[in-house]
């Protein structure tokens, strides 16, 4: 009588539904849908896992950035997805805690003999505690599913952010590399015209000072090229080095809800679901069983995990602020994640027009540089006048080259944070 009570006050709770309940007694040619696994469930019945489930990757298909993200997500170990599974399997676990407890007892009698007796326990009224428990274990995967998806959009934004500063080097690397010849053939012809006592040693030995830091900043290129490729070539299934071209991040900042507010509006629901089973277990609560065997004692009890203290309604009213203190919580995460978007939408227009100028400041610095060596050919200028053109010249193409791959990281940020480097579904 009390397993059937607790059927019917729990068929609500724990998620049965009347035709799932009755479904035993069909007849065995009645056509029968195949019963979904209990994740399945979960993720049908949870919004949060859905619209994880439902985001799409900004990356363009077949493009460098995805073929990047492709090769490093065939290699993920995916520790999130274990720790998923572990949230799945509790949370499948407390979905049956409304059902009775059978255990066991066995106890040593005064004369030697052993009393072997069956334990029951049936719950039948405990204030909320083990629905909270049920709403707890739910919120846990949902969680961890947040989790998942920050684990993944991470990995991909470290790997894209590698690329990107393997490409950044490559091309600093060849622009140093004509840099470096050039300025080779200056100091040649400052060498003859030093042997013909044209020109003064203390400029040879400038623009061989010169000379040398840029072969300095050209081996340093080429180091981290290297160094970013061993990196991102560690962490993928296939070798990436002979991949080439600028990732695109068509990103903005209302392409995705932030994850961090995701996970704190998850955060929030098992803060609330324990709360709940933790007032439950505040008070106290009706059951009913007793042992089955030699001296068979059932009945009903009432019974708590603690006595009623003098603090006792000071941890209920701190169990109740429970709910506002996460809703504080998803409030901030919300005004922190919009700073963030805000604050890179204004870097990625600021860098934007920098690398735009950084372009027309090296066209005109190149315009001189012709004029100038027209004029030297002419005699009119002087060898270190030309040097110092073209050193303006190699400096405004390196900073255009630099601001166009930070707004690649930039938009790689902005990616990762609103979760938008992977397919959901994938995920």
């Amino acid at each position: 009588m009390a397993l059937a009570l607790s059927g019917c006050m729990s068929d609500i709770g724990a998620g049965f539904a009347p035709a799932e309940m009755v479904s035993r007694f069909r007849t065995p040619d009645a056509s029968q849908a195949v019963k979904p696994t209990y994740a399945e469930k979960v993720t049908a019945d949870s919004p949060i896992i859905q619209g994880l489930a439902l985001r799409s990757s900004v990356l363009p298909s077949g493009g460098v950035a995805d073929t990047v993200a492709t090769a490093v997500l065939a290699a993920n170990s995916r520790t999130a997805e274990a720790e998923l599974r572990a949230a799945t399997l509790r949370s499948e676990a407390a979905s049956k805690n409304w059902l009775p407890k059978i255990g066991p007892q066995v106890s040593l009698t005064s004369l030697g003999s052993l009393a072997a007796n069956l334990v029951v326990d049936q719950v039948l009224f405990d204030n909320g505690r083990r629905k909270g428990e049920r709403e707890f274990a739910i919120a846990d995967v949902e969680v961890a599913a947040v989790s998942l998806a920050q684990d993944t959009n991470k990995r991909v934004a470290s790997a894209l952010k590698l690329y990107t500063t393997a490409a950044e080097a490559r091309e600093n690397a060849t622009l140093g590399q004509v840099t470096l010849k050039d300025m080779t053939h200056f100091e040649w012809v400052m060498q003859e015209r030093v042997k013909g006592g044209v020109s003064d040693m203390s400029d040879l030995t400038i623009l061989r000072q010169k000379l040398a830091e840029i072969r300095a900043s050209y081996e340093a290129a080429v180091e981290r090229e290297a160094t970013s490729l061993s990196e991102l070539n560690a962490m993928s299934i296939t070798p990436l080095t002979d991949l080439r071209g600028v990732p695109e991040i068509p990103v903005n900042g209302f392409s995705g809800e932030p994850l961090v507010v995701i996970r704190a509006e998850a955060e929030k629901t098992r803060a609330i679901a324990k709360a709940k089973a933790d007032r439950g277990a505040q008070l106290p609560g009706l059951s009913a069983g007793g042992t089955i065997g030699e001296g068979s004692n059932l009945g009903l009890r009432i019974k708590s995990d603690q006595l009623w203290g003098f603090g006792t309604k000071a941890s209920l009213e701190a169990i109740a602020l429970s709910e506002e203190t996460s809703t504080r919580k998803v409030r901030q995460s919300v005004e922190d994640s919009n700073r963030d978007l805000r604050r890179l939408e204004k870097q990625i227009s600021a860098k934007t027009r920098q690398a735009n100028e950084a372009a027309t400041l090296a066209a005109q610095a190149k315009r001189n540089l012709d004029i100038f060596q027209e004029q030297y050919d002419a005699g009119q200028r002087q060898v270190m006048d030309v040097v110092g053109v073209y050193e303006t010249y190699a400096r405004q193409q390196q900073s255009g080259v630099v601001l166009k791959y930070d707004v690649v990281r930039l938009r790689i940020e902005m990616a990762q944070i609103q979760g938008v480097l992977a397919d959901g579904s994938a995920i």
